[in-house]
């Protein structure tokens, strides 16, 4: 599910669902509470009927969702540096030539041991990679998706990868993005851009296109599965829609989206929190199920716990905008800013205090941080920065290994004993321990 300093432009989808959207200012007004409530629906399996329900009150489920930062990759922030392929070419004659002068295994003093490869993909240049998923029931069997309608399956655990085919999205003349991806045994499920929806049962092998109601508030950027036939979808307005019948009726988890809530009084003190009109930039979630998101500005934050009826507005740490936001290992928080850099929190769970972390980053965006362990963790961005700590984050070095590669590394994913990284241009690392 990142983002940071010289950013990629995450835009997610902004598309206003009609009469859902909340336009009060008054937390006690009944009549404004029915205006901007998020109802449940009944999905479009079978029948083709679309059914709205009343408002939902506080909802008690514990679903959870996981993220990865859903968004258009296609533009660049002009801050961030890309090393041409003739430096890079330049760069590397030289440090042959000099390694030939120095005499055969002798090693530069700036050259490490990467615990990366870059996995050869089956796909056009241009192509951003956003999300990744493995079946647990069968580990070496995994997914890829992209822009570009791209999904692509490995069944050795991501060292090869194959083109698939879905024909129930190639119905219609949309040239899909593929946002998200999520498997809970043989249970799967995809959401992408513009909005689409497949679910398999097999594991992979077979997908069915499942429409989406259009009274959903905003667009969908993220789908976690939760169990048997159920699922958590997520919305670029904050929206959550929980379902448990396979995506014949979805709940709603909360009740309203993020622009009711921050127009309200509960949005007083938060710095650029009234009148807000934009789309969520990022959500990720904890192991327990809490949410954080940062806003399409970036000039605040919120968190949600299940159980809770709205989002929670925060003022961020830094002068600098958020670019991104997740959970360590520990529990705690980590924060990137623009211009690369990177705050971690104080103990665990929500808060507003933070310290910023001395860390390489050269001036790049830090786009993303995934942890391996609570002590091992690494922080990918701009220009094919790739960063490592072993000591939860108290210092990091650098591997060298993306220094060749132009291209933006915007992900980070450990999934079991399996690690990658994500980027653009169909770049995909695979971590070798």
């Amino acid at each position: 599910m990142a983002v940071l300093g010289t950013q990629a432009k995450f835009s997610l989808l902004t598309s206003h669902a009609q009469g859902i959207l909340a336009k009060g200012t008054s937390s006690s007004s009944s009549s404004s509470r029915a205006s901007c409530a998020i109802p449940s629906f009944c999905g479009l399996r079978g029948d083709g009927k679309v059914r709205v329900s009343a408002p939902v009150g506080q909802c008690g489920a514990k679903g959870v969702v996981v993220v990865a930062p859903v968004a258009s990759l296609e533009e660049e922030d002009e801050e961030v540096g890309v090393v041409s392929r003739r430096g890079v070419l330049a760069a590397t004659s030289a440090g042959l030539a000099l390694g030939g002068l120095l005499g055969e295994g002798v090693a530069l003093a700036d050259e490490t041991i990467s615990s990366w490869e870059q996995v050869t993909l089956p796909v056009d240049p241009g192509v951003v990679l956003l999300d990744m998923a493995f079946v647990p029931d069968q580990p070496d069997r995994g997914f890829l998706l992209g822009t570009r309608q791209t999904l692509l399956e490995t069944k050795d655990a991501g060292r090869s990868w194959n083109a698939r085919s879905i024909p129930s999205a190639e119905d219609e003349d949309f040239n899909y993005r593929f946002n998200s991806i999520s498997f809970n045994g043989q249970e799967g499920w995809i959401i992408g851009k513009p909005a689409i929806l497949l679910h398999t049962s097999d594991g992979g092998e077979n997908w069915e296109r499942i429409p989406l109601s259009i009274r959903l508030p905003g667009n969908p950027v993220v789908i976690r599965a939760t169990g048997p036939k159920s699922a958590e979808m997520v919305t670029d307005e904050g929206a959550i829609y929980i379902t448990s019948n396979n995506g014949y009726n979805w709940k709603a988890a909360v009740e309203e989206t993020v622009s009711a809530t921050l127009n309200r009084t509960v949005s007083s003190g938060i710095s650029g929190a009234s009148y807000y009109t934009g789309t969520l930039n990022t959500v990720n979630r904890s192991p327990g199920g809490d949410y954080v998101a940062v806003v399409s500005r970036g000039n605040f934050f919120l968190t949600w716990e299940p159980g809770q009826p709205y989002w929670q507005p925060h003022n961020r740490t830094s002068a600098r905008r958020i670019q991104n936001m997740g959970w360590r290992a520990d529990g705690g928080l980590w924060l990137v800013v623009r211009g690369g850099g990177l705050f971690l929190s104080r103990g665990t769970g929500v808060t507003e205090d933070f310290d910023e972390q001395k860390i390489p980053s050269r001036g790049f965006g830090i786009l993303d941080v995934g942890y391996r362990s609570k002590d091992e963790a690494w922080a990918a961005g701009g220009s094919g920065i790739l960063l490592r700590t072993t000591d939860g984050g108290k210092s990091w070095v650098r591997d060298r290994v993306a220094d060749q590669i132009a291209a933006n590394l915007y992900s980070v994913k450990f999934i079991d004993n399996k690690g990658f990284v994500l980027g653009n241009d169909g770049v995909l690392l695979r971590y070798l321990g």
